[in-house]
């Protein structure tokens, strides 16, 4: 394996153009060290850099490529959707296709918007709760990420948590002040914090499962919980399903854990690759958008035909009978491989699973909250992303992200993934 020198150079001239070289902050490397591969091409479960390496990927883009790269049905359905025109700005047959789908597979929606990402429809569905409760705050939860919009940038994960960030400059203290972020997993905290502020929170906003400082299920009765607890304080119950949206199951982790929110925001997986988000709930709550009702969210690219193909490609992929009892298949064989050799080392390790996302957090665990989360022993990762990138294994370049096993990747791949680990420890 080469040593990514012009991968290097690349990185080089990009910082004089883009702050730190990239166009998202966790791109930059900066938690793990050196210089990050600048990627050429993916194919199946693996990617390529510009210097000639290959790597088995489990970042998968962050998460959409369920199918894994390039995947031809996808390929061709992006060939043919640009080939009849890359954008109207009107509506199309496959925007409603889409809607359709996410409305038949999804247990909360009745109805849905498209959108451009994920922030934006997280943005957008606080918007929605705030406007039909009449109310001024939200509740999330330490550690979870819901996008950069100014109410979520507070106590949140993904980048903002590997870069150490404990909120964001340009955010008005008077936004920040109406976002409670609490303890994930802690019930108890949010019913002391809606005593607190009683007819205020308009909504609880929560990864049902927590991607974006590592995996961290929900502990038996949290979701539940705040499905109780907002119904009696009449706040709306909003589960960013961003990652979780047809990955920890047909339907997302609400058709997992059998809870059903109010709102429900999804990207990712639903523009297979693409920039694609969506937001919907009952119709009630979303006939208050314009233009049947008042509150306003407008967007050029919305349900852009191109990216649309490409997730109606992914979704139908996803509906053959058994795809997601391989994926679960694959993911436990990975997990319980990489279990073994820490039990075998008697390492100061856990990996904690959901469905095919994963995350080795670098100390005993379990890991239920943000503050467990940040007991990882951060250099250890460091030398371990570094150790297994030399051995062709792709990784995210974070303690705080959840790994990705896609249907590309063959029990080989796996096995080769846990082999990978033992070699590093030596």
């Amino acid at each position: 394996m080469s040593d990514g020198e012009r991968s290097a150079r690349l990185f080089e001239r990009a910082r004089k153009l883009m702050p730190g070289g990239v166009n998202s902050p966790v791109r930059a490397w900066g938690a793990v060290g050196g210089s990050p591969r600048l990627l050429a091409r993916g194919e199946g479960a693996r990617v390529y850099d510009v210097d000639g390496n290959r790597y088995l990927d489990y970042v998968a883009s962050w998460g959409p490529l369920i199918l894994g790269h390039a995947h031809p049905a996808v390929v061709t359905a992006v060939a043919e959707a640009a080939a009849r025109g890359t954008s109207f700005g009107a509506p199309t047959p496959g925007e409603l296709e889409l809607a359709e789908l996410l409305c038949e597979a999804v247990p909360s929606l009745e109805m849905v918007r498209l959108v451009s990402s994920g922030t934006e429809a997280c943005m957008s569905a606080l918007r929605l709760a705030r406007a039909v409760t009449g109310r001024p705050r939200v509740i999330k939860f330490d550690g979870c990420y819901h996008g950069h919009a100014d109410s979520f940038l507070v106590a949140a994960g993904s980048g903002v948590l590997t870069q150490g960030i404990p909120g964001s400059p340009g955010v008005p203290p008077a936004i920040a002040e109406l976002t409670l972020s609490l303890p994930y997993n802690d019930l108890e905290a949010v019913r002391r914090a809606c005593e607190r502020y009683p007819g205020e929170i308009a909504a609880v906003i929560v990864e049902p499962v927590a991607g974006n400082m590592g995996v961290v299920p929900p502990e038996p009765g949290f979701l539940s919980g705040l499905r109780e607890l907002t119904r009696r304080e009449g706040a709306l119950l909003i589960f960013d399903e961003v990652i979780t949206g047809f990955r920890a199951a047909w339907g997302g982790a609400q058709a997992l854990y059998g809870v059903t929110p109010d709102l429900t925001c999804l990207g990712k997986i639903i523009g297979g690759g693409l920039p694609v988000g969506a937001y919907g709930g009952r119709r009630e709550l979303m006939e208050h958008l314009a233009p049947v009702g008042p509150v306003y969210q407008a967007g050029t690219l919305s349900g852009n035909p191109v990216a649309v193909a490409a997730g109606l490609a992914t979704l139908k992929a996803l509906k053959e009978p058994g795809v997601y009892d391989t994926l679960e298949s694959k993911a436990a064989l990975l997990a319980a491989g990489l279990t073994q050799v820490i039990r075998e080392r008697g390492l100061p390790c856990c990996v904690q699973r959901v469905g095919s996302m994963l995350t080795v957090f670098f100390t005993p665990g379990p890991v239920r909250s943000l503050t467990e989360a940040q007991q990882a022993d951060l250099e250890a990762f460091r030398r371990f992303f570094q150790g297994m990138l030399a051995q062709g294994i792709y990784l995210p370049p974070s303690q705080f992200e959840a790994w990705f096993v896609s249907l590309a990747h063959s029990e080989a791949d796996l096995e080769a993934t846990v082999q990978a680990f033992r070699q590093w420890l030596g």
